[in-house]
């Protein structure tokens, strides 16, 4: 969630940055680049906070998508053993 508030974030600031720029007269296609780089430079310097939640968001989700990566192979030998053991028993029957 925190990477949802960021994004939402850099889409408010810019909004702000087109609208203040149109009120002060910026127009065609220079409006929408030099709005952008308004805003990547204001969240630069005010959105760290949550910057750094969305990073550590991230980062967690990262650890868990590698655990359960590295979990596979063990759940998959379980699994080819029962397998192994279920088509043994049907041989037999």
């Amino acid at each position: 969630m925190p990477l949802v508030i960021y994004s939402l974030l850099r889409v408010a600031l810019v909004a702000a940055a087109l609208g203040a720029l149109y009120l002060v007269g910026l127009r065609g296609w220079l409006l929408p680049v030099v709005a952008v780089l308004v805003a990547l430079a204001v969240s630069y310097l005010t959105l760290g906070r949550p910057r750094d939640a969305a990073t550590e968001w991230m980062a967690g989700r990262a650890e868990r998508r590698a655990a359960a990566r590295a979990a596979a192979p063990k759940i998959d030998a379980d699994a080819a053993h029962e397998d192994a053991e279920v088509d043994e028993k049907l041989r037999a029957d």
